[in-house]
């Protein structure tokens, strides 16, 4: 009989695949295949031609571009010299997340779908494609396409003699076992895990930890959005980037959110453990350190500020030991519930905190060891680099909004990677914040002749201070910048550096504060006005234009 074996792989930016790719490993596992979930990045993408199996699900991002944990394996699978019959053993099924208020719908999973049959894979079914826009979301789809999947592999690879798919009443196992170190053993460090010498280039695995050295509100107190210019020493860390560049930073939770979350789970944040895999092929969780405290999970590692998703719900229900609480989350992760779940978490933008105080019996009967299954990483946040190294070497700058905003719930939300920035004062000591970078969507010309006109509302405009920066070093004059914001006397970011630039004639700028007149201003408005410069820069001097909101 054929060895029942299925290779789940995932391409996620914010993790909703990931969650997805999760629930169909769950849904196998309950069939009683071998199944591994694994991101494509992280498959070695020569072992393909073997495999029998395999369920691709993918988002798309963008403008039709494969997630970053994707990317290595899309630039392979494109290659022009594979052979047209290399995958000719393979069953497959690609399952897209998308969002058709987007011109390029699920285009990554159509053309992954397309390339796979190219290649010789024997297709199980349609692509399927999910959309964030109806009204039950990604669901409406994924629910009606994985029964059918299911009966296709079924019908491939029976069930052996004498087993039965197990029930969905019946809780899985957890990914990990959780155990328990005695109390003098050594303490792990307070941090995520930092590589061992000699260093690569920092990246997600390899993050640098950088000192915050400036941390500067540069709009006016009485304004109600907080606007910080924050700057981070890189000096040693092998960082190089260019203007368009982005740093990415893994944020952490706050002290008080960690405190409360370790009091609803009965959890003694000072005791060590060691995670081990339930599996054998199934990796620990990279960056958390073994032996590791529950404090430093929680603080690091488990976005328990996140809106959790219906597959937490079921999870949870799971270790319900209150009959009304259990039928509740029930009913939330249940086809029929999701527009109730909608209303109660994601409209609001409720916690996963949060949820935890609403269920207070289910919540301290949850098994420490699950918490990996239930609660997803905390992922890391882009920041457009707002400065260039040829004007602050050894620097990065960030210009951060701190994310602050009402909804019904009487709490205000708040960001947790902007938040906790916002926080950090370097004169109270070192503070250090994870973070690396990586490659942006926007590249300035080589030419040094070539003129630049750059719309940049609001915080958009960062990336074209990186940009300002590095063409005035380099003796470029032919910048061209609009900015638009409120007021000028509140939220004109960076007012004086370009000014001076202005009187040293290395800028041309247009401004437009919408609230300083009774008829309101915008960049539009400036384009137009000036619409004859702008022709002439781009139809005689072949300007490129560039905007970021």
């Amino acid at each position: 009989m054929a060895e029942r074996k299925l290779l789940i792989l995932f391409g996620s930016q914010t993790g909703t695949a990931e969650d997805t790719a999760e629930r169909i490993g769950r849904e196998a596992k309950r069939r009683h295949f071998q199944c591994r979930v694994e991101a494509l990045d992280s498959y070695e993408v020569a072992n393909l031609i073997n495999e029998l199996l395999v369920v691709f699900v993918c988002s798309t991002t963008g403008q039709g571009d494969p997630p970053d944990n994707m990317k290595m394996f899309w630039r392979f699978l494109f290659r022009r010299n594979l052979p047209p019959n290399s995958l000719c053993q393979l069953d497959y099924a690609v399952l897209g997340l998308g969002d058709s208020s987007y011109p390029k719908f699920n285009f990554v999973a159509k053309k992954l779908h397309k390339r796979v049959l190219q290649l010789g894979g024997n297709p199980l079914l349609p692509v399927a494609l999910g959309d964030d826009q109806h009204d039950l979301g990604p669901d409406a789809v994924v629910d009606p396409w994985l029964l059918a999947l299911w009966d296709k592999i079924l019908a491939l690879y029976p069930l052996p003699p004498g087993l039965e798919v197990i029930s969905p009443d019946i809780r899985l196992p957890p990914k990990y076992t959780l155990h328990y170190l005695a109390e003098d053993c050594p303490s792990p460090a307070d941090g995520l895990l930092q590589p061992t010498a000699p260093r690569a280039v920092p990246s997600e695995l390899h993050p640098f930890c950088a000192r915050l050295v400036s941390n500067r509100r540069v709009t006016a107190q009485s304004h109600f959005q907080d606007v910080r210019l924050i700057e981070f020493d890189v000096t040693g860390s092998g960082i190089t980037f260019s203007a368009g560049d982005v740093v990415m930073i893994q944020p952490q939770n706050c002290p008080e959110d960690v405190q409360q979350f370790c009091q609803l789970l009965r959890l003694d944040p000072d005791r060590r453990f060691v995670l081990k895999p339930m599996e054998p092929g199934i990796a620990l969780p990279a960056l958390l350190p073994q032996p590791c405290t529950i404090r430093l999970l929680v603080t690091h590692y488990l976005d328990i500020s996140c809106v959790p998703r219906r597959s937490f719900f079921e999870l949870l229900s799971y270790f319900s030991t209150n009959e009304l609480e259990r039928e509740k989350l029930q009913e939330f992760s249940s086809a029929q519930g999701q527009e109730e779940l909608y209303s109660y978490c994601n409209r609001p933008r409720r916690t996963t905190l949060e949820v935890f105080w609403d269920f207070p019996h289910t919540t301290c009967a949850i098994p420490p060891e699950y918490l990996l299954d239930l609660i997803p990483r905390i992922r890391p946040r882009a920041f457009s680099i707002a400065s260039s190294m040829l004007a602050y070497p050894d620097r990065i700058q960030i210009l951060m909004a701190v994310v602050r905003y009402k909804t019904q719930l009487s709490k205000p939300r708040r960001g947790l990677c902007s938040t906790w920035l916002a926080s950090i004062n370097p004169e109270q000591g070192d503070v250090r914040v994870p973070l690396w970078v990586k490659k942006g969507g926007m590249k300035f010309p080589a030419d040094p002749d070539t003129p630049v006109i750059m719309i940049g509302p609001g915080t958009g405009v960062a990336p074209f201070r990186a940009a300002i920066q590095e063409r005035v070093a380099q003796g470029r004059r032919g910048n061209c910048l609009f900015f638009g914001c409120r007021q000028k006397s509140v939220d004109f970011y960076c007012q004086e550096e370009w000014e001076e630039l202005v009187t040293k004639g290395f800028l041309t700028l247009f401004t437009a504060f919408s609230r300083d007149q009774e008829e309101k201003v915008y960049v539009q408005h400036r384009i137009r006005e000036n619409r004859r410069l702008v022709w002439e820069l781009l139809s005689s001097r072949s300007a490129h234009v560039y905007l970021a909101g």
